[in-house]
C-alpha cells in the first residue's frame, strides 16, 4: 500500500537523526506497509543475523524499500557499514532512507524486554555504553535508563514485539508509556509466516493499547536470515 507521498521522506540518503521525517512515516504506517515499503526491524552479521550489511542494502534496492533501520543488538556497526555503502552510491536514484537503529535488552516490570532505538546520534556519549555488543547489566539495564539514554541521544524509542514476553502487552505497554516510550512494534509476525504478515489477534490488542496511550505503531520483519521479507 503506497503511503501519502507528501509525508514520505525524500528518496535519498538523509541524516541519521531525521526523526521528524521518521515520525511522519510512522504516523502513516498500516499493516501492509511492511515488508515492501518500510521495514524498521532487521539484523545483520554484526549481531545475530545472517546478512552482511552490503547484501542487506542490495536487497532493499531490489525490494524497493523507501526507508529502513538496521536494529542489530547493542551495536551500530551494521548501520555504519550500510550508510557507507549508500554514501558511495549517492549518485544513484531511488535510494532508500536509512535511519540509525539498535535493539537493546532491558528490564521492565522485572521482565526482560527488547527496546528499539531509532534516529539517534550514534556518537552521542549518552548512548555509548549501550553500543558495545553486549547486554547492559544492573541499573543500566532498567528500561527507564535505556529509554532516557536514547532520548538524550536524539532518538525515538519503541517497545519491540510486545506480545512475546513473559508479561502481556496489557501490562508492559502502559508501563513503557509511563517511562516516556514513543511507540510500540504493532505490526509483527508472531507466527513467523511466509509471506510475512502481522498476526491479527496480537496486532489488534497492541494497536488498541498504542492508540490509548498515544504511541506510534511501527512495523518490522525482525529478519535474522537471508531474506528481509521474513523473520528467519
Amino acid at each position: 500500500m503506497a503511503l501519502n507521498s507528501t509525508l514520505a521522506p525524500a528518496i535519498a540518503p538523509a541524516s541519521a537523526r531525521d526523526t521528524r521525517a521518521l515520525a511522519q512515516v510512522w504516523a502513516q504506517l498500516k499493516p501492509d506497509s511492511c515488508p515492501e515499503i518500510y521495514n524498521f526491524h532487521m539484523h545483520t552479521v554484526n549481531s545475530d543475523g545472517q546478512l552482511p550489511p552490503h547484501t542487506l542494502m542490495e536487497q532493499t534496492i531490489d525490494i524497493g524499500l523507501r526507508g529502513l533501520a538496521i536494529t542489530d543488538h547493542h551495536t551500530v556497526q551494521g548501520y555504519c557499514t550500510a550508510q557507507a555503502w549508500l554514501d558511495e552510491r549517492k549518485h544513484w536514484s531511488n535510494l532508500p532512507q536509512l535511519w540509525t537503529g539498535v535493539e537493546i535488552s532491558a528490564q521492565l516490570l522485572e521482565t526482560e524486554v527488547h527496546i528499539l532505538g531509532y534516529g539517534f546520534e550514534p556518537s552521542d556519549a549518552a548512548i555509548a555504553s549501550y553500543l558495545h555488543g553486549h547486554s547492559p547489566q544492573g541499573e543500566a539495564a532498567q528500561a527507564e535508563r535505556v529509554i532516557a539514554a536514547l532520548h538524550a541521544a536524539g532518538g525515538l524509542v519503541v517497545l519491540a514485539h510486545p506480545e512475546r514476553y513473559r508479561l502481556p502487552a496489557r501490562d508492559l505497554i502502559p508501563a513503557a508509556a509511563k517511562l516516556g516510550i514513543d511507540g510500540v512494534e504493532t505490526y509483527y509476525a508472531y507466527r513467523n509466516v511466509n509471506p510475512w504478515q502481522p498476526t491479527p489477534e496480537q496486532t489488534e490488542r497492541v494497536q488498541e493499547l498504542a492508540d490509548a496511550y498515544g504511541l506510534f505503531n511501527t512495523c518490522g520483519t525482525d529478519t535474522h536470515g537471508m531474506d528481509l521479507r521474513v523473520r528467519v
